[in-house]
């Protein structure tokens, strides 16, 4: 039998020229040395701590010991081809308190890892905050308080007065709904409380002027090129069925799923959307808070997994439909697996908010790899999910969706917040015991669509 040979991928499954291909990590994640030069508590090193809080008990203390590791962590993302990577700073380790005398040697560490990063031909993309909020701060309050916004205010300015020279995309804050409505709102992430609607709304509006001091500080000290933006886990809602009556009902319903964010960014106020979600509750608000909320960025990043399905309902409105408890999920049970939501998100966000450039900051799926055989780890349930999304990615972008550029999570398993050690997203496997990385069939492929530029 004559073998068969292997054709470049045609054009129409090709990325635009200049596409940003990259990889995602977040520093609590990954990093470990949780106490060591000079960094302070988190929320989540002493969250982690409580009996029954993360899944066995696991903490954050060593992670994937990245702190030591990052420089073969490095080379092993610069073997794949990526040229961009998406990493955060921890707070805590640049000021250990959250306010008032800088951590040296957290701002080294960070400088040396920037550097190590630019030196194998790979663009940072820095998160300013990724969830790990100092306890100190917590202590005081929290995101309930303003304190945070007065002391977000100045670790910003810190963070981009010292890496701006070689730092030209930030990240102000990650998945403000997450953390917010896990940590404040039902209590499974750090810190565990639970309170009342109208105080999480109120650390809601807190977190959103944080976001508008991270865009003020990188116009300040940012230099020529820089840019900013926000990852927000937009809603997605995708039409049952793509016709006209359904297509419309998604565009009302993501108007509404996620006004809390994106209303007051794109449009400088708190609407009709935003009273009806907090049934007329509105939060305490001083002069000037919109207009730092709603300074321009130059991206959003949305960080998308899944979405929920929507059609015109009997009355005229969206109705969301329910997906079967025999619908494919991932090991994450909330990830149901539907890639359409990398078609319709970008696209709802730039056709509803106005948004003009949109970066896929995260995307991936969660399962309980097995360990390596033989040197494999033959993921193609994962594999096979992202390579489903970036279809529906590419169909989006050849319909106009302003999409320029796209990170997988994550670069390696890491700690997985309340699922602790137990759940995978990683394109590397990482033995938390040995610390040895071992390539998944998911990243060998990956590797081969970053450098095609195209579905492979």
């Amino acid at each position: 039998m004559t073998p068969l040979t292997f054709s470049p991928p045609a054009n129409s499954a090709r990325f635009p020229a200049n596409f940003c291909w990259g990889v995602a990590t977040a520093a609590p994640q990954i990093e470990g040395a949780w106490d060591e030069d000079g960094k302070g508590p988190s929320i989540w090193d002493v969250f982690a701590r409580r009996p029954g809080a993360t899944h066995g008990g696991d903490t954050l203390d060593v992670a994937c010991d990245h702190y030591r590791r990052y420089e073969t962590d490095l080379d092993l993302m610069a073997s794949l081809g990526v040229k961009h990577y998406r990493l955060s700073i921890a707070w805590p380790r640049i000021m250990p308190t959250g306010v008032g005398t800088l951590n040296t040697r957290g701002l080294d560490f960070y400088s040396r890892l920037i550097d190590a990063t630019l030196a194998r031909g790979i663009t940072p993309w820095v998160t300013m905050f990724h969830w790990d909020l100092p306890q100190a701060l917590e202590e005081q309050g929290g995101w309930p308080g303003r304190h945070v916004v007065d002391a977000f205010a100045d670790y910003a300015d810190e963070l981009v007065k010292a890496y701006g020279d070689r730092v030209k995309n930030w990240i102000t804050l990650n998945e403000v709904g997450v953390f917010l409505e896990n940590g404040y709102g039902i209590g499974r992430h750090a810190p565990g409380r639970k309170e009342k609607p109208e105080v999480v709304n109120q650390a809601f509006h807190h977190a959103l002027l944080c976001h508008g001091h991270g865009v003020r500080a990188v116009r300040a000290h940012g230099g020529p090129g820089a840019r900013v933006g926000l990852t927000d886990n937009s809603r997605v809602t995708i039409p049952l069925t793509e016709t006209p009556e359904d297509i419309e009902a998604a565009y009302a319903q993501f108007a509404r799923k996620n006004c809390r964010i994106l209303e007051p960014i794109y449009r400088g106020n708190y609407g009709e959307n935003y009273r009806a979600l907090t049934k007329g509750w509105l939060p305490k608000t001083a002069r000037g808070d919109f207009e730092l909320i709603a300074q321009p960025t130059d991206f959003l990043g949305l960080n998308i997994y899944s979405g929920e399905c929507v059609r015109r309902g009997a009355e005229g409105g969206p109705q969301t439909v329910a997906y079967p408890t025999n619908f494919p999920t991932a090991d994450s049970p909330w990830l149901k697996l539907n890639p359409r939501s990398l078609y319709w998100g970008p696209r709802l966000a730039a056709e509803v908010f106005g948004v003009k450039d949109v970066v896929i900051t995260e995307n991936g799926a969660g399962y309980d790899d097995h360990p390596p055989v033989n040197g494999e780890v033959l993921d193609l349930h994962r594999l096979e999910y992202v390579r489903s999304c970036l279809r529906e990615l590419h169909r989006g972008i050849a319909d106009g969706a302003p999409v320029s550029g796209y990170f997988a999570w994550s670069f390696m398993d890491n700690f997985e917040w309340a699922d602790g050690y137990d759940r995978r997203f990683g394109l590397v496997y990482t033995d938390f015991r040995t610390q040895l990385r071992t390539l998944k069939a998911s990243g060998r492929w990956y590797s081969a669509v970053v450098r095609a530029n195209a579905l492979v």
